[in-house]
């Protein structure tokens, strides 16, 4: 990040010499300059925003549709291509962990291996209840539906030496992997199911043929909600001793995605909002993501080591 700022320091120092020459027809030259300067404060803002413990982490990414049949799968599975479109965008290799496609349409869930800079930090703005409102397309009579699809987001576990998990607190069960049908079916048990008994948290995995990366995903996707569940843990104990309640973030509806009778995104949290419906669904989340990041109330991760305090 020092390297950041001296970088800007140059741009500004070249800056002030081309203000001194811009009556000689160095305007075109003086503009780009000043663009370029924005942008690399952009940048380093964005970075500075980033600070939470877990923020530098890659991350876990899953979508469940709400209630609903098949509006909520197709809604869950446009947030699964919304949520690939900002990782091209961002250059994140994506590992799709598990997904059980809808009856219809859609995806019954998805959990997607993120992979990159300060995933985590980035994608922490989306955990919560995203709602979609639109003209159905799987309704003959054309009327307007509401639709909701939970999105959660895990830090991934860089050492397994992180979370302790006893193997007799798991158990395993393997299954034929559902699909669309046809090539898509397998005929051999390959799914994995995890059990970790003490907390009732079950994870599951089917995307590959081999039973044995299925279940080193499902292993990858269990340590992961064990993190989380330990932080949120330790969160709790610290507002407690603070005398505050911690808001419920994963419960609540963040955003609307309104596509009739006009179009506009709103993030109900921060305010921020667009009619660029169309970009936002094709993976423009900048601006959401930066107003939650500035957001005083919103954006207030525990400092560094400070679980190990409490």
């Amino acid at each position: 990040m020092v390297n950041g700022f001296d970088a800007v320091k140059a741009d500004n120092a070249d800056l002030a010499e081309l203000l001194q020459l811009s009556e000689e027809g160095e305007l075109e030259e003086l503009d780009q300059l000043a663009r370029n300067i924005k942008q690399d404060l952009d940048r380093l803002e964005f970075q500075t925003m980033l600070c939470g413990e877990d923020d530098s982490r890659d991350a876990i990414l899953t979508v469940h549709p709400g209630a609903g049949g098949t509006e909520s799968e197709d809604w869950a599975g446009m947030l699964f291509r919304m949520y690939k479109a900002f990782c091209q965008r961002r250059s994140y290799k994506t590992t799709v962990l598990d997904e059980q496609p809808g009856e219809m349409a859609g995806i019954k869930s998805v959990s997607i291996e993120i992979r990159g800079d300060h995933v985590f930090g980035a994608l922490r703005s989306e955990i919560g209840v995203h709602r979609l409102v639109r003209i159905s397309p799987f309704d003959s009579q054309s009327r307007r539906h509401t639709s909701f699809a939970s999105v959660f987001l895990y830090p991934e576990v860089e050492n397994e030496e992180e979370i302790e998990v006893d193997p007799s607190d798991l158990r395993v069960d393997t299954y034929r992997a559902s699909g669309a049908g046809g090539q898509h079916v397998n005929k051999t048990d390959s799914a994995v199911r995890i059990t970790h008994q003490p907390t009732g948290i079950v994870v599951q995995c089917q995307s590959e043929r081999s039973q044995s990366r299925n279940r080193i995903n499902a292993m990858k996707l269990l340590l992961a909600r064990l993190y989380a569940r330990q932080r949120e843990e330790d969160a709790a104990r610290r507002a407690e001793l603070e005398g505050s309640k911690l808001e419920n973030a994963f419960g609540s509806q963040i955003r609307s995605y309104v596509l009739h009778p006009y179009n506009m995104v709103k993030d109900h949290r921060t305010e921020v909002e667009t009619s660029d419906a169309g970009g936002v669904l094709d993976g423009d989340l900048e601006a959401f993501i930066r107003g939650y990041l500035l957001h005083p109330e919103l954006n207030r991760p525990p400092k560094r080591n400070e679980s190990a305090r409490s």
